[in-house]
């Protein structure tokens, strides 16, 4: 299990140790941004000849990919996003087992989606990505996670109640499943951010003005 130790800070190379320790976990963290900012969904778009932002609901995430473009456009984007997620972690914990520098990366990768340099900080609700991170962090808690998020889609037809749902349990699961401290900590933080851009969706269902999955804007 991942552990939240430094590097040995005493005798001759402490100093340095704990150097390049902080250097390596400013790198993963800085990798973990840099690939959760990839637009997906745009490049996907891209290829199907649309702009996924000048569609719907303008939001680069696999439901409007879903609207813009159609279903396999949208499984790439799914998978794409995910892979956002679980690649700059797996990097990561090649490279150390410290549970803070790892459960930074996945954050990184989540506000890196969210507020992606290459589309001037205007990007998605970070949910795909988040999946991705917890599957990287803990395999079958992750796992466990996307299949209840899934659930929640195919019996409500709404994704962003899926979205809400998955976040509001994912710190009870981390926590009871015995992971470490700073991983709880990420599902709380990435909780609440992916939450917060969620909160004109939570309008919309409380009013009852949510589009389903598939369906599509009145007028369109």
């Amino acid at each position: 299990m991942p552990t939240s130790e430094c590097p040995a800070k005493r005798g001759p190379g402490g100093f340095r140790s704990a150097i390049l320790f902080a250097m390596l976990g400013a790198l993963l963290i800085l990798c973990g941004y840099v690939l959760g900012s990839v637009p997906t969904g745009i490049l996907v778009g891209w290829a199907r000849g649309v702009d996924v932002r000048k569609v719907g609901s303008g939001n680069i995430g696999t439901a409007n990919v879903l609207r813009a473009a159609g279903k396999w456009a949208a499984i790439a984007t799914l998978a794409g996003d995910m892979l956002k997620g679980i690649v700059p972690v797996v990097i990561a914990r090649a490279l150390t087992d410290n549970a803070w520098v790892l459960a930074g990366v996945g954050l990184a990768a989540v506000i890196g989606h969210c507020w992606p340099v290459f589309l001037r900080f205007k990007g998605g609700k970070g949910v795909a990505t988040g999946a991705g991170t917890s599957i990287g962090l803990a395999p079958l808690v992750g796992l466990g996670l996307f299949a209840f998020w899934w659930a929640v889609v195919l019996i409500s037809r709404y994704t962003s109640l899926g979205a809400i749902a998955v976040m509001l349990v994912s710190p009870l699961a981390f926590l009871f499943s015995g992971q470490p401290l700073p991983y709880v900590l990420y599902t709380i933080l990435g909780g609440a951010l992916v939450l917060w851009r969620h909160r004109e969706n939570v309008r919309s269902l409380l009013n009852g003005t949510e589009r389903k999955v598939g369906e599509k804007e009145q007028g369109g």
